[in-house]
């Protein structure tokens, strides 16, 4: 199988076109599914009792789609660690990073020196593509967690390989979730530096910028750059971003990264993915033609099918990939789909939308060929009201708007309650922004804009107001900032409570 350089691949990102990238693809996910067939003790079991007797036998494509899926139901947790693993040791250099368990038990995943290089394309890819040229000094605060999860290490990683291979004058803090530290990084190191980049869980880097100006920080000085994975946002949100930061350009200054501990980066906005998706919210045309009959917002990115290739089964999201556990057709647990370059395009000459002009406006000068992949909240990452799915983007959007986010912090979390009648009801907890202070009128005026949001975005939700009444509104209780209840410091939101 030949391999390529970086440069080559991230060249390769608008020099190839949607039919190289899907042939590409095919054939190193069945390459890959041949390796471990051979060379990895489980999933040689796995394939056994799975009814797969020569795995010689799986020739085409067509054949491929005919291998069991793989999860951490039915393989990972089957088989011991070492089993899983090439050659069945852990005899190499490995780091171990874990899922959040949010799901149940957390499983610790063992990652070799090559995932890094592979999300450090991705990073590389967003240096080189800076509004501001990559000429001048960078200054990189991650300010995703540092510990056991994966998020701030392989940001580290990757920030540091691509440095060091373009020989980019890149400086990286790793502050983590401390906002202390944060802070006086963007207040002592950032004024410093030619363009500053931010990476971190999108509520995190809300409440940075959003702190900013009375901490003495103005972000609009600092040639503001964002990265952020872990959680969907809307394109409001990112234009919030782009407003309170003095971003250049929307399209090529922000980044969010669709990953896991599983295998590590797996997809990440481009200026063509961004495009798409803003284009998708203002034309339900496409955006149904697109993603089906999504009724929340999905996050659309694009993946580099030389080291990960995606599948759509049943609405599930499936991934074959190499890491220190090659995972072959492993179903990660996420609902979305998978879209080709060339179909993508062809949605978008459906709908009578000039791609060439958009790509004009939005300033872009070339485009990424990449197929896309579209991935949206799992079920469990929804609370319910008379079997109705009410998802935390939903409440999210309310609290951008300019009348409200001076109070608030974006933070919440909600969960389905019951009164003394065991009638159901929506609960919301909503955290105050420091120095403000917790009044029954803004509990009235935020339950009053999460309703009337609700009955404008959601039939179903309008339809059962019309019924419950008043029984349908949420009842909202407001917070102070950190308050360890439900806003711990130093652990990622819980948005959804059971």
């Amino acid at each position: 199988m030949k391999e390529y350089s970086a440069e080559q691949i991230i060249r390769f990102f608008s020099e190839k076109d949607g039919k190289w990238w899907e042939k590409e693809g095919r054939k190193r996910a069945l390459a890959l599914f041949h390796d471990a067939a051979q060379r990895v003790p489980a999933y040689k079991d796995f394939l056994k009792k799975n009814g797969i007797k020569d795995h010689n036998k799986i020739v085409t494509w067509e054949d491929f789609q005919r291998v069991p899926l793989t999860s951490k139901k039915n393989y990972l947790r089957q088989y011991p660690l070492e089993k899983l693993c090439w050659d069945g040791n852990l005899n190499k250099p490995l780091v171990f990073t874990a899922t959040s368990g949010s799901t149940g038990e957390p499983f610790y995943f063992p990652r070799t020196e090559e995932a890094d290089k592979n999300a450090a394309l991705i990073h590389e890819f967003f240096l080189r593509n800076s509004s501001f040229g990559v000429e001048k000094p960078t200054l990189v605060i991650v300010a995703f967690g540092m510990g056991i999860w994966i998020g701030g290490l392989i940001t580290y990683k990757a920030f540091e390989i691509a440095a060091d291979r373009g020989k980019y004058p890149v400086s990286i803090i790793t502050p983590g979730i401390n906002k202390e530290e944060i802070f006086k990084a963007l207040k002592n190191i950032a004024p410093l530096y030619g363009q500053v980049i931010l990476a971190g869980y999108p509520p995190m880097v809300k409440d940075i910028i959003d702190e900013g100006s009375s901490r003495g920080v103005d972000f609009k000085k600092l040639n503001m750059r964002i990265v952020t994975a872990a959680e969907a946002y809307t394109e409001n949100f990112r234009d919030y971003l782009v407003e309170k930061t003095g971003i250049k350009n929307l399209f090529q200054d922000i980044m969010s990264i669709y990953g896991s501990a599983d295998i590590g980066a797996m997809a990440f906005e481009t200026p063509t993915a961004i495009l798409v998706r803003r284009l998708a919210m203002k034309n339900m045309g496409l955006f149904e033609d697109i993603f089906s009959e999504i009724k929340k917002t999905p996050t659309l990115a694009q993946y580099n099918p030389l080291q990960i290739i995606f599948e759509a089964s049943d609405g599930e999201v499936v991934l074959t990939g190499n890491s220190a556990i090659p995972l072959v057709r492993y179903a990660i647990g996420d609902n979305g789909g998978v879209v080709g370059y060339g179909e993508m395009m062809e949605c978008i000459k459906i709908q009578g939308i000039d791609w060439g002009k958009e790509m004009k406006r939005a300033k872009l000068k070339n485009e990424q060929q990449l197929p896309f992949v579209y991935v949206y909240e799992r079920n469990d990452f929804s609370t319910t009201l008379y079997g109705l799915q009410i998802y935390p983007e939903t409440i999210r959007e309310v609290l951008l708007k300019d009348a409200l986010h001076p109070y608030v912090t974006g933070k919440f979390s909600m969960m389905t309650a019951f009164d003394d009648a065991q009638n159901q009801y929506l609960e919301i907890h909503i955290e105050m922004k420091k120095g403000k202070k917790e009044s029954k009128k803004l509990a009235d005026i935020l339950t009053e804009e999460v309703f009337k949001f609700l009955r404008e975005n959601n039939s179903e939700f309008r339809e059962l107001s019309n019924y419950l009444k008043e029984r349908a509104r949420p009842k909202i209780s407001l917070w102070p900032a950190e308050h360890p209840t439900h806003f711990k410091p130093g652990t990622k939101q819980k948005w959804i409570r059971k």
